[in-house]
């Protein structure tokens, strides 16, 4: 038994989603207290490429000669079902406040509104507790609000920065009110951080300007930006859960240990949180060094990404790491776009 993740799970305030779709996995997380599932495109095509035999059954239904265009989303619809189902009792348990299971828009459509709120209209209906991910971009941002105010749950993703989760924040809790005013039920809301993803963004940046920036303190970048927008969050009272994603170590999990956060984690970062000596301790509070901060912040896209008014909203589309995030996902969109039928 992973101690850690229950400790996480049943004795703090801290929710922690199972960031994969592989079933045997899936069920050692409910075995651990996982109260939801994120997945996207690179993990939807891992899982059925992986173990094809385990989704063979599940993708049966699904026609061999469904036109091209239509086959990506067909599969993840059968996918999504499919796990939905075996997270539909935590939905039901805490009456729709997790259980939910994330699906993807089409990420070569991160600046189409029309076309990603027909998508989120159509993921939505596939189960009661589905989280449809929007990218945080502008379009991404304005379909937010609208399925908000509509009463669809979103997870929005492909997000690393204090500017982009304070932008969701804001335009949720205009959603929410639009809803309320209009006697919809709100739909939930998930703010992702991809804290390793912005890590690995600025290590690039960092090394490819040969700064004298410490590993040490790249490795905090992504906790030093959730921690400053969880604090706005509180402050402001924002709705939006925060959802650390992407961590690339059991540092990750640990510095943000207590959070009133939904945490996503990934099973190769699971097998990683025994390393935390015990007695675990919560410490989401303790905030990472001034002197990393002073040091991070030579580097001016750490700066954008960091500070509150960092990057206006029609940037988030053109800032680095949103355009590497969105190529690897319509990669392996194309991915499952091939995947063999019948």
């Amino acid at each position: 038994m992973n101690e850690y993740l229950l400790w996480l799970a049943n004795e703090t305030k801290s929710v922690w989603w199972n960031d994969s779709a592989d079933i045997s996995e899936l069920k050692n997380a409910i075995e651990h207290g996982a109260k939801g599932v994120t997945t996207n495109p690179v993990l939807v095509a891992e899982a059925i490429y992986s173990k094809p035999d385990e989704w063979k059954e599940c993708l049966s239904t699904i026609p061999a000669e469904i036109p091209k265009k239509d086959k990506a989303e067909a599969i993840i619809k059968a996918v999504t079902i499919r796990v939905a189902e075996m997270f539909l009792p935590v939905y039901e348990e805490t009456n729709g406040a997790q259980g939910y299971v994330c699906a993807q828009v089409d990420p070569r459509k991160a600046g189409d509104r029309a076309f990603m709120l027909d998508m989120a209209k159509r993921i939505s209906s596939w189960a009661p507790n589905i989280a449809v991910k929007l990218p945080v971009t502008a379009a991404g941002l304005d379909v937010l609000e609208e399925c908000a105010a509509e009463g669809i749950t979103v997870t929005a993703t492909v997000s690393f920065t204090v500017p982009q989760v304070i932008q969701i924040g804001k335009r949720y809790q205009k959603g929410i009110e639009r809803a309320r005013k209009s006697g919809v039920k709100p739909g939930r809301c998930f703010a992702v951080v991809m804290v390793g993803r912005i890590d690995d963004y600025l290590r690039d940046v960092i090394h490819d300007r040969k700064m004298d920036i410490p590993e040490s303190d790249i490795i905090q970048c992504g906790t030093a930006i959730i921690k400053r927008a969880y604090k706005y969050f509180k402050e402001n009272g924002f709705e939006a859960v925060l959802m650390p994603a992407g961590m690339r170590g059991e540092y990750h999990a640990e510095a943000l240990a207590g959070a009133e956060m939904s945490f996503s984690i990934n099973p190769k970062i699971q097998v990683m949180l025994p390393k935390i000596a015990k007695p675990y301790v919560e410490k989401i509070d303790e905030e990472v060094s001034e002197e990393t901060i002073r040091r991070l912040s030579a580097l001016d896209e750490f700066v954008r990404a960091y500070e509150p008014d960092g990057m206006k909203p029609e940037e988030f589309i053109t800032y680095g790491v949103t355009q590497k995030t969105l190529a690897q996902f319509t990669e392996n969109w194309l991915m499952i776009e091939k995947y063999p039928l019948g």
